[in-house]
């Protein structure tokens, strides 16, 4: 088997579906990652068995069949370090060989039959969710998720796909995500999967693969895991298990006072009080009163800190505390010229930010010291 291809290109390539090979594993195999030759096309094939990638590569140039396992760290290293723009590969029966215009790279190869397949997105029945509304949903709610857990529901993004609708939610019980956008189906949909949870790994390998933002990405959702079509990739991915708590519940139905902010001042202030801060002191105080926000932060052994901003409220005083953490996340994957709201109940109850109709963000506040 022999191919040659625009060595930018492979490694692009290589570097999408690497995001899934584990670095430690029981299965040494699935540190490679399978390529497929066929059709004029290559394809290339990465997992852990949790979540997996299948990346077509069209621009090739080959008159050969066939397969073989690439070690991903070595022939990642190689496709960094050569400068040259082409680069071709050839298997023969016992050896990988990588070869530009001045290197030339001899690799040991294993049996490619024994390497895990993932599935090619074959569905007639799916959703369709165009690529910058899911890029943009996936970037403002898989923050919230909790990345300590792995099996647990909180591990990754709640995804609910309704044949007009589709709502990401994620949290790590001191704060809630909620994205919703329009979406369509193709085919007879079915509701019956319950409430999927896919994992934040997957959903960081989805975002990371939608690079035309104009083009639709397709859904199909089963009941233990979920195929996404995006671009050149189809990625596989098992649901998270457990049972996503109802987010519904955690957002209030109403509140007393609704406040007007701007995203970029808001973020450079947030910014501002995080300075002064350390493991034992992460609160910093809001308080709201007479048309300015002033956030105040103290940290034994560092120092303190006072921020002012203007801004539109005349109502009684409100002094809340927030893990400015929390709130900088929220506001770093909006745009900085946005309008936000935040919606308060008092100084013990959950805070509301909201973007649009399409965006809230719960944040739970700290207890005062």
């Amino acid at each position: 088997m022999k191919l040659q291809c625009s060595r930018s290109l492979l490694a692009n390539a290589i570097g999408t579906v690497a995001v899934v090979v584990p670095s430690r594993t029981p299965k040494e195999i699935l540190r490679n990652i399978k390529l497929i030759v066929a059709d004029g096309t290559a394809t290339l094939i990465g997992t852990d068995q949790e979540v997996g990638i299948r990346h077509v590569i069209p621009e090739i140039s080959t008159t050969s069949t066939g397969e073989v396992l690439l070690p991903t760290a070595r022939i990642s290293a190689i496709l960094r370090e050569v400068q040259d723009d082409t680069v071709s590969l050839e298997v023969t029966e016992d050896a990988l060989w990588v070869r530009t215009a001045h290197s030339e790279f001899r690799l040991s190869i294993e049996n490619p039959a024994e390497f895990p397949d993932v599935a090619a997105f074959n569905e007639e029945n799916y959703h369709v969710v165009p690529g910058k509304t899911l890029k943009q949903g996936i970037q403002r709610t898989l923050f919230a998720a909790d990345v300590e857990s792995t099996r647990y529901a909180l591990g990754g993004v709640l995804m609910e796909l309704r044949p007009q609708q589709m709502t990401l939610a994620a949290t790590d019980s001191r704060r809630l995500a909620v994205y919703r956008a329009p979406c369509s189906a193709q085919g007879s949909v079915s509701e019956e999967v319950g409430t999927p949870v896919i994992p934040s790994k997957a959903m960081q390998l989805i975002e990371k693969s939608i690079q035309d933002l104009e083009k639709d990405v397709h859904i199909a959702i089963h009941h233990n895991d979920v195929l996404v079509r995006s671009g050149n990739s189809t990625i596989y991915a098992r649901l998270v298990e457990g049972r996503f708590p109802r987010y519904q519940d955690v957002i209030p139905q109403s509140y007393e006072v609704e406040i007007p902010l701007v995203t970029g001042p808001m973020l450079s202030a947030v910014r501002q009080a995080m300075i002064v801060q350390s493991e034992e002191s992460k609160g910093v105080d809001f308080v709201f009163d007479n048309g300015t926000l002033t956030l105040k932060s103290s940290a034994n052994d560092i120092g303190t800190s006072r921020v002012e901003l203007p801004i539109s409220f005349d109502g009684k005083k409100i002094d809340i505390t927030f893990d400015p953490k929390f709130v900088a996340d929220f506001l770093k994957v909006l745009d900085p010229t946005s309008q936000i709201s935040l919606n308060l109940i008092d100084e013990n109850s959950a805070a509301v930010f909201k973007s649009d109709d399409t965006y809230t963000y719960v944040v739970m506040p700290l207890a005062k010291d």
